[in-house]
């Protein structure tokens, strides 16, 4: 068994001895069945919330209203919900109410695909009442029940049935890819904070191409905001060589295909991170100058490592070549560079005003600038003797420079 389940099983066995019924669920058994890589243990129990309380000392209430109670063990934390029935679902993803109960099969009964309704006692015994482990050994995402009624409940499922099919490499059961393909206009009522981040799932899954053509039969995309809703750019992607591509590159490429006047704005409609964003556009920027130009040394520096790795490979996936070897090509290429950066600088701005006692103002950026080109270059070396005398230079007309300032 895991570790992770082996370090929650007192959990189980604390809770089974206060009399409670307690199991591993969810994704957890199943990527245990899978022998995929575990990341964290859910538990069930017939617990309700308040009787999780009093069996454990050391809790913290983060969903108490829907079940959920976060129980702290050798300080490990593991969510602990009371099995559930939801009713009456609003907007297409919540349920209106939520009723705890004590029944194990029912709990499971509301969950979205069979591959997530399959529990597991301590000692490992399966239980599996709407065959998970038959559609995994299958390899097919069916719905647990009526795919459409299961679709209607919570919209966002649409988009985890073609995320699971990018993660896992699975199949959709005929209907439930029939229920996708008409449910699909309903994921127009899920926030793009929800789609963003199952997208992101989707776009690191290993088996992104097969997950973007069903969407796209489907027409998923026709609902999503930006980027990747237009088929064209969909279309292109699959048939490029993008296996070596990891998430921000994916994203680059399809801001990159859908050449969007204002990129920021198709950006910002995803509800992306201010950080992933700006990276993004610093990318593309290089990336533009980069399709009509062969990289300098000065160019290189400018977008470092990372931008200049991201940029090579959307590149040769551009041109159809397999992006190998192009990590270690940059890296090495920035390994020759006496700097990577200006912090690497032996000196400061303050020794530049010191030497030249001269008022602060855009020209000590001009002077930086240079001063990097002139290192980058093996001008001169990136010593701090040698860079005052230069600065000394670089200030006075005389010397046969141009005043920068």
């Amino acid at each position: 068994m895991d570790r992770l389940f082996i370090q929650a099983k007192p959990i189980i066995e604390r809770l089974k001895a206060a009399g409670y019924e307690a199991y591993y669920v969810g994704g957890a058994v199943r990527d245990y069945i899978l022998k995929r890589e575990i990341d964290d243990v859910d538990i069930a129990t017939s617990a309700t919330p308040l009787e999780i309380k009093s069996v454990f000392s050391n809790t913290v209430d983060v969903g108490i209203e829907h079940g959920t109670i976060l129980v702290i063990h050798e300080r490990r934390g593991y969510e602990v919900t009371t099995f559930r029935a939801e009713t009456n679902y609003v907007d297409y993803r919540r349920p209106e109410s939520v009723t705890f109960i004590r029944s194990l099969k029912d709990d499971l009964r509301r969950r979205d695909f069979t591959i997530n309704a399959i529990a597991m006692d301590e000692e490992g015994v399966m239980i599996d009442p709407f065959n998970g482990r038959e559609a995994i050994k299958k390899k097919c995402i069916k719905t647990v029940g009526s795919p459409t009624e299961r679709f209607g409940e919570d919209a966002l499922r649409l988009m985890r049935a073609v995320r699971f099919v990018s993660q896992l490499g699975f199949k959709l059961d005929n209907k439930t890819e029939e229920a996708l393909i008409q449910q699909a206009p309903l994921l127009q009522y899920i926030a793009i904070e929800r789609i963003f981040l199952e997208m992101e799932k989707l776009l690191k899954g290993k088996h992104v191409k097969r997950a973007l053509k069903i969407a796209r039969k489907a027409k998923l995309n026709d609902y999503w905001p930006s980027i990747f809703n237009q088929e064209q750019t969909i279309e292109q992607i699959i048939n490029m060589p993008i296996e070596g591509l990891d998430l921000m590159e994916l994203w680059l490429l399809a801001l990159y295909l859908e050449k969007a006047k204002e990129p920021q704005k198709q950006l910002k409609k995803w509800k992306m991170p201010t950080k992933d964003m700006k990276t993004l556009l610093r990318a593309l920027t290089f990336l533009n100058w980069r399709m009509d130009n062969n990289w300098t040394n000065i160019q290189l520096y400018r977008a470092g490592k990372e931008i200049a790795v991201m940029v090579e490979k959307i590149v040769c996936v551009l041109h159809h070549e397999k992006p190998q070897a192009i990590t270690v090509k940059i890296y090495e290429k920035f390994a020759e560079f006496p700097i990577t950066e200006r912090s690497q600088l032996a000196i400061t701005g303050t020794d530049v005003l010191e030497w030249t006692r001269k008022t602060p103002g855009p020209w000590i950026s001009q002077l930086f600038t240079q001063l990097e080109e002139e290192i980058l270059n093996k001008k001169i070396p990136n010593e701090r003797e040698m860079i005052r005398r230069w600065v000394e230079k670089w200030g006075n007309p005389s010397s046969g420079k141009c005043s920068k300032h």
